[in-house]
């Protein structure tokens, strides 16, 4: 144990080296300086995303209430998964402990002292491993019988902490200690649950799972409550909902089965090479509320309050735009608090298959007083409402349709409730929106579909169709206009903020070596021109480049905070956001993660993270929001508006079918277009058109045998050319060597460029920090037969411009 745990600090520092880690004790002994009201927020996001998943009335904890607290995460709180989407340098950080003692609450003391030195000693102490090998839980104290039973003869309730992490480049696994409770944990639930009349269970992980051994304990468990990971203020958060501070209104923002083996992609994910999506659009609940709802521990959108709501319908309307509703909401309980109200369409099977259920729309309601009443309408468009046809079955290839039948609309507070129904009928099938095909499969296989028997949806299956369209023909019909080269004509780019000349007039006067230096990043993370501890910076990175006035941008990680050395405040993880299905609430607290971007010296955040939770065992669901795009991209909206309300940029991430850790640069997501336009990208869709984010970053995997960073159709035809994208487009950190198949003689970044991706980051080729001066893949290609033209250089440094001039217009405001 003691030379496991020497190893781990050393191969700790050398990912710190390398840049597989971030540095983040150069300002350790900084006075931090707190924005005005951020940690307030963040707490209240974390009372609102902790869901109750039962309770039998033990909470919330009365004043009187003796408290017995086990578990070793009751100190060695996870307050964030690994990687870079949670290596922030926190200024502090409250565990369990910590907020119960300043509530007031009543906790044996002399259990937590017995935890707080088993676990402080160097033998136990926790080790969070190092990257890819991180770890996934802490072991726990060995308990006697006599002590847990000296315990119960002193306090009231019990509450056992089980806590889980995962992160970057790894999973969790089927295995006790991850996805499966370990022996420890069993025999510490069966002790406590024996010797306590009353034991609450809370679970401190940001992934789901598994929960079958709820089955065996039965009502020994008398309430279950999800706090995932909730950063800085986790503890405080918590026991505000656990002391009735704050009546618990968070559902969950992805279904619990009971079992691995239930969930749609069980079969079909963790493969070394590629994962074909054979659930297709049956993804989570879509699933479970089609073929399996017994199959369901806990639903999608499900969560318990310490009140009761009714929900009322006031009014339905179909309309040319699509269906109007309107709903009330009453608080029928004696304590104030706030409901999710949650709309799914119950679509015809029809000739494509259709779930039995799709989220369409949801509101959060203020904190309602008892006896109180709101009112809350949604209007739900016909394309909305509509599914995609890959395979011309409706008599309308690649086009969004509607196909002729009965539309449910039922509404509640979760998808297994069905309070309010409407419907309407079509007679015929509408094409509602006609499209081409992208990003078509090549290597066929059999996908899930639903048809319809007896009134009844069973599971079916149905070859993908295969990929028809010329690329190649696409891109050079599509090439933009070239800017002849006049040479430096002494125009700076602040004369383009200024109204003095154009874009077109700037960049004419760029020669081909700052062209391709603005297509990549500085080429290294910590960069000397950047916020020290940045993940990488881009624009003026050539000294010629600053001449003209092209500024330094910085960029860091972000989707829990801002990642550099100096302290930053740590955020909830991305699955605890989504779970308060709250917007409003999401946009201030990233409001003030957006002054604090710019007050630590950086321009980018490098988040959300909004990829689809696919499967439980998925290593950065912690990062993400939701099985469900429109969840995924309604909170990814809420969150970029805060950050770039302030002048700030977010970068979502990562684009697309980022569902898998293990040999993630490898991967190939081969999945039906269907199912990538309606699961898969469709949160992205939703973001780009309500947020406009800046910045962009693709994937590493490949999608149908094409790695993101060199997709053109992911960018350029359905990005830009279907979402009227206009920001700054980025690849994640380093990209894989490739040859294009369209164009032999294009490879690597050429091919990239050709692609329409922007920038390369951080801009050198591996973990090493040397800058990759003149890429020779641009000078091979560029102006020749074959290769890449003039203008798709300009096309790139066009954006990334843009987006520089995005920053000097901030900064000369301020």
């Amino acid at each position: 144990m003691i030379i496991k745990k020497i190893v781990s600090k050393v191969v700790q520092k050398f990912s710190v080296l390398t840049g597989l880690s971030q540095n983040t004790g150069k300002y350790s002994n900084e006075v931090y300086e707190p924005i005005e009201g951020l940690s307030d927020l963040a707490r209240s996001a974390i009372a609102e995303g902790t869901v109750l998943l039962k309770n039998d009335g033990v909470l919330p904890l009365s004043t009187e209430t003796r408290v017995a607290v086990f578990g070793r995460c009751q100190h060695d709180w996870f307050y964030v998964g690994y990687g870079s989407g949670g290596d922030v340098n926190a200024p502090y950080k409250v565990n369990l402990m910590d907020a119960m003692r300043t509530a007031g609450v009543r906790y044996d003391t002399a259990l937590e002292e017995t935890y707080r030195k088993w676990g402080s000693s160097f033998v136990h102490a926790p080790d969070p491993g190092f990257w890819g090998h991180f770890a996934l839980c802490y072991d726990e104290m060995k308990l006697k019988p006599s002590l847990i039973a000296e315990a119960a003869s002193r306090n009231d309730v019990a509450i056992v902490v089980i806590g889980r992490a995962a992160g970057e480049d790894m999973e969790s696994v089927l295995k006790p200690g991850s996805f499966y409770l370990n022996k420890e944990e069993l025999r510490l639930l069966e002790g406590v649950t024996s010797a306590f009349d009353k034991t609450i269970v809370i679970l401190n992980s940001g992934n789901v799972i598994d929960v079958s051994w709820l089955g065996q304990f039965g009502d020994r468990i008398s309430a279950l409550v999800w706090a995932w990971q909730g950063g800085m203020e986790s503890g405080n958060g918590l026991v505000d909902v656990l002391t009735g501070k704050v009546n618990p209104s968070g559902k969950l923002s992805t279904s619990i089965a009971q079992s691995y083996e239930d969930y749609p992609s069980s079969d079909c994910f963790g493969g070394k090479q590629y994962n074909e999506y054979r659930e297709d659009i049956y993804v989570g609940y879509r699933y479970f509320s089609t073929f399996a709802s017994d199959k369901v521990a806990f639903p999608f959108g499900y969560g318990l309050s310490y009140t009761t709501f009714e929900i009322k319908g006031e009014s339905f309307l179909r309309s040319d735009r699509g269906v109007e509703i309107t709903v009330s909401v009453t608080n029928m309980g004696d304590r104030s608090g706030k409901e999710v109200v949650q709309v799914y369409l119950v679509p015809p099977c029809g000739k494509l298959g259709r779930p039995a259920k799709e989220l369409k729309a949801f509101a959060k309601t203020r904190e309602l007083l008892p006896g109180e009443t709101q009112s809350l309408s949604f209007v739900i468009s016909d394309y909305q409402m509509a599914a995609y046809d890959d395979e011309g079955v409706s008599g309308y290839l690649h086009s969004y349709v509607l196909e002729g039948g009965r539309y449910g609309i039922v509404i509640g507070n979760s998808v297994a409730d069905d309070r309010v129904e409407y419907g309407f009928d079509l007679e015929n099938t509408i094409c509602v929106k006609e499209l081409t095909e992208v990003c078509g499969v090549k290597n066929p296989f059999p996908r899930m579909v639903a048809e319809e028997q007896n009134g009844k949806r069973i599971i079916s299956h149905r070859q993908t169709p295969v990929k028809q369209k010329n690329l190649a023909k696409v891109i050079l019909d599509n090439l933009p206009e070239e800017i002849p080269y006049t040479g430096d004509s002494g125009i700076k780019l602040v004369d383009v903020l200024r109204g003095k000349a154009q874009m077109r007039d700037f960049v004419a006067q760029l020669n081909d070596e700052e062209l391709e230096r603005l297509t990549r990043g500085g080429g290294y993370m910590f960069h000397e021109l950047g916020a020290d501890g940045n993940g990488g910076v881009f624009g003026g990175t050539s000294e010629s480049l600053r001449a003209k006035g092209v500024p330094i941008v910085t960029v860091t990680d972000g989707p829990s905070g801002v990642r550099l050395s100096r302290h930053a405040a740590l955020l909830p993880c991305g699955t605890l956001l989504a779970c308060t299905w709250n917007e409003q609430l999401l946009t201030e607290l990233y409001q003030k993660i957006g002054i604090e971007l710019l007050r630590l010296g950086s321009d980018v955040l490098l988040g959300p993270g909004m990829n689809i939770h696919r499967n439980p065992l998925c290593g950065r669901n912690f990062e993400y929001y939701s099985e469900d795009p429109l969840l995924s991209g309604k909170i990814a909206s809420a969150v970029v508006k805060g950050v770039q309300s302030e002048g700030g940029s977010a970068c979502i991430k990562h684009f697309a079918c980022n569902n898998q850790e293990v040999n993630r640069n490898r991967n190939d997501s081969r999945v039906s277009v269907r199912a990538l336009r309606e699961i898969y990208l469709k949160g992205f869709e939703i973001c780009v058109e309500e947020s406009k984010p800046q910045n962009l970053m693709t994937s590493y995997n490949l999608i149908n045998g094409v790695w993101s960073h060199y997709n053109y159709d992911l960018v350029q035809s359905v990005l830009r050319g279907e979402w009227g994208y206009e920001g700054n487009v980025m690849t994640d950190w380093w990209m894989r060597p490739s040859y294009s198949p369209e164009f032999p003689t294009i490879r690597d970044h050429a091919y990239r460029v050709r692609a329409g991706v922007d920038l390369m980051m951080p801009g050198n080729t591996g973990h090493t920090p040397n800058i990759y001066q003149n890429d020779p893949t641009l000078r091979e290609t560029l102006g020749k037969e074959g290769g890449i033209s003039r203008c798709e250089l300009q096309r790139c440094a066009i954006h990334v411009l843009e987006f520089c001039l995005k920053k000097m217009a901030r900064e000369e405001h301020e």
